[in-house]
């Protein structure tokens, strides 16, 4: 009988608005049981602070230059994923704690993924194992270094006995997917970035409003959206030259089209964009995999009601689209019971990466530990 490891898995997503905190029991394998979740929202101060430094940064000569200030920020944002893990902490059982951190800057090209954490210093502060640095080792074996959920999606097909195929949407500031098939009697995974999610929308708000993100969609629900500006906007995308990326960063999407607009025009706008440029890519990855029409939608994306709206409009009406939540499980929490699920995995030398996930030239070991001794 394989032995089972409680993890804490904290996740900070692109919206730099505070941490998801999951505490999960697993081995790591094929079996795994939510034992609770929890949200913890940054300070203000750090939440802009995050985001003033992310428009800082559009290359990685930038990390260079503003090192001093990327080490300063490193520091707050431990520090509080420090009291995160004191108050999850129970003390009862040998805790794991699978550390994402706050990602200011991903380029797969030049194999670089900078996420905001020390976990050794973690490690000091709370005397606990830390996992870490999770993307580093798939990019230097030929990875894009994301997505990293996708061994996790299949464990939860698993236990929550969904049919296969499926398609797992993952809207958060990014969107990618997950997709399970059985082959030849075995469960395989396929996953990518396919597009932005909240990235632009959030961005769009955030600043021309007092408000992190539109609530539910209300503020492109009514808004309208400017026809001629998003056909060039869409224009403008095909013609990209990373429009066939396999992972991608916030940095990779401007909002400078919306430029002129209302704050909900604006957001109807963008919120259009974005539901076209994921219908589209949705299409384009799931038609090879024939009878593949359902999706589950996990992430924060999933409670903007009018991006759901637009996304089913870009679709086929035999597409069955789903919420994860339907399946009794929590869809905020989804990103953070992963990273405990890898940490595990990671601690006990597994593959947390694949060449059909990421890229990677064979399964690939990843994260590093931060032992507390």
């Amino acid at each position: 009988m394989q032995k089972n490891y409680i993890s804490l898995g904290l996740m900070s997503g692109t919206s730099g608005d505070g941490v998801d905190a999951s505490i999960i029991k697993s081995n790591g394998v094929d079996k795994y049981e939510v034992v609770c979740n929890s949200f913890y929202e940054y300070d203000s101060t750090i939440y802009k602070n995050i985001h003033s430094l992310k428009q800082k940064i559009s290359n990685i000569f930038d990390l260079e230059k503003l090192f001093s200030e990327i080490i300063d920020l490193e520091r707050e944002i431990t520090l509080f994923h420090a009291k995160v893990v004191k108050e999850m902490d129970n003390k009862k059982d040998d805790l794991l704690v699978g550390f994402h951190g706050q990602t200011i800057f991903h380029d797969s090209k030049a194999k670089i993924s900078r996420q905001l954490g020390d976990g050794k210093l973690l490690s000091q502060l709370t005397r606990r194992n830390i996992v870490f640095n999770f993307r580093k080792n798939d990019l230097l074996n030929g990875g894009e270094g994301a997505p990293l959920a996708s061994i996790f999606h299949k464990l939860i097909t698993q236990e929550k006995m969904i049919n296969l195929p499926i398609c797992f949407l993952n809207i958060g500031g990014i969107s990618n997917i997950t997709i399970i098939k059985n082959l030849d009697g075995f469960n395989k995974i396929f996953s990518k970035d396919i597009g932005p999610g909240n990235c632009l929308i959030d961005t769009w708000v955030r600043n021309n409003s007092n408000k992190k993100f539109d609530f539910q969609g209300e503020l492109a629900s009514r808004g309208k959206k400017n026809q001629i500006i998003l056909e060039q906007a869409q224009e403008l995308y095909s013609n990209r030259q990373n429009k066939n990326k396999a992972s991608f960063d916030t940095s990779d999407f401007d909002i400078s089209f919306s430029r002129g607009l209302s704050l909900e025009d604006g957001s109807a706008t963008l919120t259009d964009f974005t539901a076209k440029i994921l219908g589209d890519s949705l299409l384009k990855e799931l038609s090879p995999h024939k009878g593949l029409n359902n999706i589950l939608i996990c992430g924060g994306g999933r409670k903007n009601s009018t991006l759901i709206i637009e996304l089913k409009k870009n679709l086929p009406k035999n597409f069955k689209i789903k919420l994860i939540d339907e399946y009794n499980i929590d869809g905020d929490f989804v990103e953070s019971q992963a990273f405990a699920f890898l940490a595990i995995r990671s601690f006990l030398n597994l593959p947390i990466t694949f060449p059909n996930t990421t890229g990677c030239s064979e399964p690939c070991l990843g994260g590093e530990l931060a032992a507390f001794k």
